[in-house]
């Protein structure tokens, strides 16, 4: 079977890309495209989600992904609110699977690389001193031209490759059974609970949204999602509960109705399941970590 025609983000007279990004916030489309892509936050704040993974992003969280790994960097809500002042920073990498070629990359000089290209199917998380030292090499990559670009690159793929301080982000046999056709309807669902956890949110509201019938809509999301709408949503409920806990001034109380829960109990509940303790002892072991 034919793959569907995908229009590449690389210009055809170019190996790669790389853009510098300033916006009030970034793409809120979930989304997944058939190059490798290396994503630095420079400035904002949010929650990231790769694959079937979801959790708090902010300045200088750095991620190298595989092809065709569904991902979205969703800014919080204040920074989608009229008359926000917020701005967003970052530096994007984009380039395509065949970058360096079959034949070279089967080469022994290029085995090392080929391992790492391998790994950023689950994902990359990209932390410790390599982050700081790859974070100067992106922004002087945006300056480079010509062969001193390629150059560069492949720097910053070594210093990857090398390094003991990458995590992977997705579990271990996650796949991304989306099709390209199934991209909008995704990133309804996910623009609509990002917008919407605050309230009460019905399976039945968010399956019309995408004409599907709710008990359709709870199959296709977990065959994609490796986990129920339900869980998601309770996900994205506690990961705003973290931000608030460690962020602003509110009792536990105050936070739980913040975050879309009905009762505190429920709350108190949900959250130690997810997190492994209360929230009141979340925010004191913050608070503790950072006095």
């Amino acid at each position: 079977m034919k793959k569907p025609f995908q229009k590449s983000r690389i210009p055809e007279q170019n190996a790669f890309v790389v853009k510098e990004l300033v916006a009030p916030f970034f793409d809120k489309n979930w989304h997944f495209h058939p190059e490798y892509q290396l994503f630095w936050v420079k400035k904002g704040r949010g929650t990231r989600f790769v694959g079937d993974d979801m959790r708090a992003f902010k300045e200088n969280d750095l991620v190298f992904t595989g092809p065709n790994l569904p991902h979205l960097w969703r800014n919080d809500l204040e920074y989608f609110e009229k008359g926000s002042s917020l701005e967003t920073q970052g530096i994007v990498v984009y380039f395509p699977e065949n970058f360096i070629g079959e034949e070279l990359l089967a080469k022994e000089e290029f085995e090392e690389l080929k391992i790492l290209l391998e790994k950023a199917a689950m994902g990359m998380e990209i932390g410790g001193k390599t982050n700081e030292v790859i974070r100067p090499l992106l922004e002087g990559l945006v300056k480079k031209r010509g062969l001193e670009r390629i150059i560069g690159l492949l720097e910053i793929l070594q210093r990857l490759a090398r390094s003991t301080e990458i995590s992977p982000i997705v579990k271990s046999g996650y796949m991304n059974t989306n099709k390209e056709s199934e991209k909008d309807r995704m990133s309804k669902v996910y623009a609509f609970v990002m917008d919407h956890f605050q309230r009460p949110v019905k399976l039945e509201e968010v399956a019309d949204l995408i004409n599907m019938s709710s008990s359709s809509l709870s199959r296709y999301f977990k065959s994609r999602m490796n986990k129920s709408f339900s869980d998601f949503l309770s996900e994205v409920r506690i990961g705003h509960a973290c931000k608030l806990l460690q962020r602003e001034n509110m009792n536990i109380s105050e936070i739980s109705y913040e975050c879309g829960f009905h009762t505190l109990s429920n709350f108190n509940k949900q959250f130690k399941e997810k997190m492994k303790m209360t929230p009141l002892a979340y925010k004191k072991d913050f608070i503790h970590r950072f006095d």
